[in-house]
Order: C-alpha cells, then sequence, then structure tokens
C-alpha cells in the first residue's frame, strides 16, 4: 500500500510499534535519536533501515518539523551504521522512499541502507 507523505503521522504503523518495543527487531544500533535494524526481506546481502525516533512520515516531513539536533543525530547514526557494518570502503547505498510514487509503505521515514556487493543499476524500469 502506498502512503501519502501529507497525510497525518499514524501511531500505529510497524515502525512505531517497533519503537515501543511492541514488535521486535534485530536491532544494529540505537541512540537518543535513531533505530538501526535489518530488514526483514533483504534486497542485498546487507539491508538495513534506519528510523528516527520521532514521529515523521516521510523526508519531507522530516526536514520541515524536526530540530537541527534530530536531523543531525538521524543523519550521523546513518553514517555511523555505515561505518560500523565496514560498509563505506567497499560502497554502499541509501534509499529514502517518499509516497505513493517514491514507493514508500511504512508511514514513518525510514532509509535503507544497501551493501556488501555489487548493488546493480539504481533503478530498473
Amino acid at each position: 500500500m502506498a502512503i501519502d507523505p501529507t497525510a497525518p503521522y499514524d501511531p500505529d504503523n510497524i515502525f512505531a510499534k517497533i519503537l515501543r518495543g511492541e514488535i521486535p527487531c534485530d536491532k544494529v544500533y540505537e541512540d537518543d535519536h535513531a533505530l538501526a535494524f535489518y530488514d526483514i526481506a533483504p534486497q542485498a546481502d546487507v539491508h538495513i533501515l534506519v528510523i528516527p525516533k520521532g514521529e515523521y512520515v516521510s523526508w519531507d516531513d522530516f526536514t520541515a518539523k524536526a530540530s537541527e539536533e534530530e536531523i543531525a543525530g538521524f543523519i550521523r547514526a546513518v553514517g555511523h551504521v555505515a561505518r560500523e557494518r565496514q560498509l563505506v570502503t567497499r560502497g554502499y547505498r541509501l534509499l529514502a522512499n517518499v509516497g505513493r510514487n517514491g514507493g514508500q509503505e511504512v508511514p514513518h521515514l525510514h532509509v535503507h541502507l544497501f551493501g556488501g556487493g555489487p548493488l546493480g543499476p539504481m533503478l530498473a524500469r
């Protein structure tokens, strides 16, 4: 189901439930601003999701409403996970889907971190 990035935040989305501890995850990293965990349906050798702890529907919502501290903390967390998983030298990809045409499926901002091997073309038609 595609997401409307302008819709209000849904506190019952799966990532909100993971943040509240109602649904378990295979945690990779956590700090005051972000939680990172392995995707349950990996699309690469390494496929980690990084989510902010705040209630943000999409990248657009996050960059419009989050504090400077939240934005910096989230972006640093993404970089930390990439370095911690030794993805920097070989290369990796970040992806944040926004809205229906962007393919967003969960109404909580999340960044996909892909790595561990060649990733192929960015888009296939």
